[in-house]
């Protein structure tokens, strides 16, 4: 059953915005401030709900969040012409500072980060409390602010790092550096690992848990190439039992098996009979309830984005056929959907098609699409967003000990992603991937965290990282500027209302 705990509380926390001149000098008596909230345990509860949901707003994990990441990696292409402008624009490269889907991200994570930063500043004020249960609270505040500046950091490089909530524009703050931000990102998570716990009953699944701020740490540290103390955080995860990989791979992306023993972190969504929000700000009583992911990436919905012709030949032709991801992550024409009641066909399919092994098909996302369960061409629905799963775990750890441990422990656990029932690909080495020497498992870990990893908003960080580590061995965008594209530019309605951010301050090439 799904949990719906984010919809408890108040949903909004922040500066008041848009009161006519008349009306400032007015005061509410019945209205909820950050001097009159936080009297008890209950509203610091409510209060950290509201940080999870501006996660699920629009402007982040239910739609602008996933574009963004996937539109700067190389998983995605056009689904045709009816892929609006910014978007297409992240896509091609042509973006600028007013980018819309850029902006909305940014503004979104701001957001949140304001939201976490009222509750850990003004929790003191709350004593009727388990000190454990404020200890968890806070600490999922941290998480929470930390995944935001991760984020953050590994898209724009060094940003504004507000450590407390701001009441006033004399309160901006100008860009600290990339250090700043990623001392700070490890400085919470790791408070956040000393007090989450492990697992939660079913009424709060969704909440962070002790492992995902140990798995975010593992790639806060591996996105620095720090491989030693990424190693140590997913030791933790590993050895602590809590996880494993299902025998299903498509479980981890359909809506009855959210939460299940591979699952580190999630988004939690749930089907409220269409009822999206489009505001963009996690305001109101129901507002992320749904994610529209399922309309936006569906072969018969609007198919805004399709997997790119790279990514669809990256996966293995074996003895016995096509990588079995392949089927899973994606649909091709002449498949069935809708409980095996219809079989779809191009004509199904708004936009483009591909080029798979040299024949043109059309090929679509099954990843996150309520197509295994409906025929609906309009849909907006509750499959959760799944952000860390235990897969790409035993992914990182095999790139880690190809760094800096064995190639032969490498190889492990590449092999133990592979074993999966559902999956059962033949063991490394193959003809096709020898693993005989570090840069031939650095061959096979691109690969496999390429084909397992696809669609889930990860690939984009693995690109930056890799070419800043000078590891790719071809740039994978035509379009690419050395020092520009490696980071987006600050969004120019934050270098126009930020006073502590000048022009100058801008990143290289825009």
């Amino acid at each position: 059953m799904k949990n719906k705990f984010l919809l408890s509380g108040v949903l909004f926390l922040g500066l008041m915005a848009g009161c006519q001149e008349s009306d400032l000098d007015k005061l509410n008596p019945n209205g909820v401030t950050v001097d009159t909230f936080y009297k008890n345990g209950a509203e610091l509860s409510s209060a950290v709900n509201a940080v999870y949901a501006m996660a699920k707003a629009n402007a982040l994990t239910s739609r602008e969040w996933f574009f963004l990441q996937d539109l700067r990696s190389d998983d995605v292409a056009a689904g045709g012409g009816q892929l609006e402008t910014p978007r297409n624009q992240l896509l091609l490269g042509s973006h600028d500072t007013g980018n819309s889907v850029m902006g909305a991200v940014w503004q979104g994570f701001y957001r949140l980060i304001h939201r976490a930063n009222v509750v850990l500043d003004l929790s003191e004020k709350v004593a009727d409390i388990p000190a454990a249960d404020k200890a968890r609270l806070l600490a999922e505040a941290r998480f929470l602010r930390a995944w935001s500046y991760f984020d953050l950091v590994t898209m724009w490089g060094g940003v504004p790092l507000y450590k407390s909530y701001v009441t006033s524009v004399e309160g901006s703050l100008p860009r600290a550096t990339e250090k700043e931000v990623y001392d700070f990102i490890v400085a919470d998570l790791k408070a956040a690992a000393e007090a989450l716990p492990a697992t939660y009953n079913a009424d709060n699944l969704g909440r962070a848990t002790k492992g995902a701020a140990q798995m975010l740490l593992a790639r806060v540290y591996l996105q620095q190439a720090d491989y030693t103390n990424a190693k140590v955080e997913l030791q933790k995860v590993i050895t602590s039992g809590t996880y494993s990989l299902v025998d299903e791979y498509s479980d981890n992306f359909i809506e009855e098996t959210e939460f299940n023993k591979e699952s580190i972190f999630e988004i939690n969504f749930f089907p409220a009979g269409g009822n999206y929000n489009w505001d963009g700000d996690g305001n109101g009583a129901t507002a992320g309830t749904e994610t529209v992911r399922t309309q936006e990436y569906s072969a018969i919905g609007w198919r805004n984005v399709i997997p790119s012709n790279s990514l669809l030949n990256e996966f293995e032709k074996t003895a016995t056929g096509t990588d079995p991801r392949f089927a899973k992550s994606f649909y091709v024409t002449g498949d069935k959907y809708n409980l095996d009641k219809n079989v779809l066909t191009d004509a199904a399919q708004n936009g483009n098609s591909s080029v798979v092994d040299g024949k043109t098909m059309k090929v679509s996302w099954r990843k996150f699409s309520l197509m295994y369960k409906t025929d609906q061409t309009f849909l907006t629905g509750g499959i959760n967003q799944r952000i860390m799963r235990y897969a790409e775990t035993l992914l990182a750890m095999a790139e880690v000990e190809n760094e800096i441990g064995s190639i032969t422990e490498a190889v492990k656990y590449l092999n133990m992603v592979r074993a999966r029932k559902s999956v059962a690909l033949p063991a490394y080495p193959t003809a096709a991937y020898p693993v005989g020497t570090k840069d031939q498992v650095f061959a096979a870990i691109m690969h496999e965290r390429r084909v397992e990893l696809s669609g889930e908003q990860i690939r984009n960080r693995d690109i930056l990282r890799w070419r800043k580590a000078g590891k790719l061995k071809t740039e994978p965008f035509a379009y690419f500027q050395k020092n520009k594209h490696e980071l987006l530019p600050i969004p120019q309605q934050e270098v126009d209302n930020n006073p502590k951010i000048e022009p100058t301050n801008q990143n290289p090439g825009y």
